[in-house]
């Protein structure tokens, strides 16, 4: 059934609505009860736990339409980004995504980059940590580089080929003067399992799961790549702390398929930046071991240059641009 948001269902939603522009609540027309939201990574990963968090709270505070997340895995993200990419841009398909895009198009494995789409808003950030198995011969950043230095090539490592996981593994290479084998695998959970194993080395994890693992002992945490130490792993020392320069984040939001009319776009960003004040969400994400990263607009949109920019240089210093 079509739903239009007019100036009459706007008033008669009342607190539903409370916060929207009148711009975005009277003048969108989105012709769905439900849209979805597309996220590109199996369930359980990272992304589809900070998403589900974000779509509970859209819902809850009376977002229009509801929606509901949807998990196109495959290909390490580019499935679900195409079929959002090829979506009907009538707000009934709304899309999460992250740096992603941007490393996958440096490295060539997709076309498209993140002005395929319009963005909306982003919504938060996530340190970056590195877990290793318990079988690793290192501790820390520091152990870690000795010992790749003394087995040249032989230390191995779980990533997503062409994904920020890869980049972030890029980055940690270089800051520590080594090398590794990266070795690809299609999303957080499926990279947890081969750390787990000890089929690798090290990997990129979250603070939640790292958390978790470290306290059964089933995974070490080397170091974080953030300004500042986890509010959780309170021991765990950051990449500075142990004399390497990294910091490395995760920061996903909302975008549209391009051709989105401008009043849907407004009412999703309005929406989201009701979202991002709500406490009960706030707990929630940092719960996670993420923080509340609200930009949208034409903010958002120079993120996303800034971000291209900086990533675009790091691509050709490591010899991973695109051909």
């Amino acid at each position: 059934m079509k739903r239009t948001i007019s100036a009459v269902a706007a008033l008669a939603a009342g607190v539903a609505f409370a916060g929207l522009t009148t711009s975005s609540a009277y003048a969108a027309d989105i012709p769905c009860n439900t849209a979805r939201l597309i996220v590109p990574w199996g369930a359980g990963g990272e992304s589809d736990i900070l998403m589900r968090i974000t779509n509970e709270a859209f819902n809850r505070l009376g977002g229009k339409p509801q929606m509901q997340v949807v998990t196109i895995s495959g290909q390490g993200g580019i499935k679900g980004s195409k079929a959002a990419m090829k979506a009907k841009p009538d707000g009934c398909t709304v899309f999460s995504t992250f740096q992603h895009l941007i490393s996958s198009n440096l490295t060539g494995r997709i076309k498209f980059t993140w002005d395929a789409y319009q963005p909306v808003a982003k919504m938060t950030q996530t340190m970056s940590l590195i877990g290793a198995g318990t079988k690793a011969p290192f501790k820390n950043y520091k152990e870690m580089q000795t010992w790749a230095k003394a087995n040249p090539n032989k230390l191995l490592a779980a990533g997503t080929l062409g994904s920020t996981s890869h980049f972030t593994l890029l980055q940690l290479q270089d800051a520590l003067g080594i090398e590794m084998k990266v070795v690809s695998y299609d999303g957080t959970a499926d990279r947890m399992k081969a750390m787990l194993a000890n089929t690798v080395h090290i990997g990129q994890v979250s603070e939640s799961t790292g958390a978790k693992h470290l306290q059964t002992g089933s995974l070490q945490i080397l170091g974080i790549n953030y300004k500042v130490r986890s509010k959780v792993l309170t021991e765990v020392p950051t990449a500075m702390e142990q004399g390497f320069d990294l910091s490395i984040t995760s920061d996903r939001g909302w975008v549209l398929p391009k051709g989105t009319p401008k009043e849907i776009n407004t009412h999703y960003a309005d929406m989201l930046e009701k979202v991002s004040k709500d406490k009960k969400f706030i707990d929630a994400i940092e719960a996670k071991g993420s923080f509340v990263s609200f930009l949208r607009g034409e903010e958002y949109v120079q993120w996303w240059k800034d971000t291209e920019a900086e990533w675009t240089g790091i691509a050709k210093r490591l010899g991973v641009m695109r051909k």
